[in-house]
């Protein structure tokens, strides 16, 4: 079974094009305040998403070929690492951000300085989507992607999102490394225009993974809007090289 595990400031809609695109059976997974409601004593923060997570693959059933976006890929770096057996493969993008050396983009810094993350999606919340969807497409996501991504931010969304990104510093790395080969095969893929992403230490992740690593050409952080058949043709290539 194919999992897709979408990031910030998404919801699981990021997957819908992409999954048109991929004949075979999948589901893309909903991260617990992105678009529903928390669970009953949930502290959303990263160790909390990756044992929601460990417990939805559990659930299913079967080994998962995983595959992780922005938050979502930070998701994947962990399960893979720590609860691999879960796993038949993983891909993930953004594999800067599990480098030991990686430093968060200017948003995350804003989101984890007490005050002024809140006051960030204070403001969000009284802008209308038609009028935060330009950002979005200033991306490369498609004007009515984008505004139904922007539709799909609220208060809540805004929390999870300061506690996932206040739980992760400096990094990921710092409480997640260091890092080994995996045991399932594994994929980094790094589009070629993320103003996110970093090639030289998502190289640099792949090797420390035993991962494969292949460029997305012309493609963005958005890429499940941006390129959906591109993208599903790089999973489709990948998953077919597999026992």
């Amino acid at each position: 079974m194919i999992v897709f595990v979408h990031g910030v400031p998404e919801t699981a809609a990021i997957w819908d094009k992409v999954r048109a695109f991929v004949d075979r059976p999948s589901v893309a997974l909903m991260l617990p305040g992105f678009g529903c409601p928390l669970p009953d004593g949930f502290t959303p923060e990263k160790d909390a998403y990756v044992d929601w997570l460990v417990a939805e693959l559990d659930a299913i059933g079967e080994p998962i070929d995983l595959v992780g976006h922005d938050w979502g890929a930070g998701l994947t770096y962990r399960v893979a690492t720590a609860f691999g057996d879960r796993l038949h493969s993983w891909v993930a993008d953004v594999g800067n951000i599990a480098h030991p050396d990686y430093v968060w983009h200017a948003f995350a810094q804003l989101w984890q300085t007490p005050g002024e993350g809140e006051a960030f999606f204070a403001g969000q919340v009284t802008q209308s989507a038609e009028e935060r969807g330009p950002l979005y497409e200033t991306m490369g996501i498609p004007a009515d992607d984008a505004v139904a991504m922007a539709a799909s931010g609220d208060e809540l969304m805004g929390t999870c999102i300061l506690g996932l990104y206040r739980s992760a510093t400096p990094n990921p790395y710092a409480d997640w490394g260091p890092w080994s080969p995996t045991s399932a095969p594994g994929l980094i893929i790094s589009p070629s225009d993320d103003p996110f992403g970093d090639e030289v230490l998502a190289r640099e992740v792949a090797t420390a993974l035993g991962a494969k690593f292949e460029t997305m050409p012309g493609l963005g952080h958005f890429w499940p809007y941006q390129g959906p058949q591109a993208g599903a043709a790089v999973l489709e290539s990948f998953w077919s090289t597999l026992p």
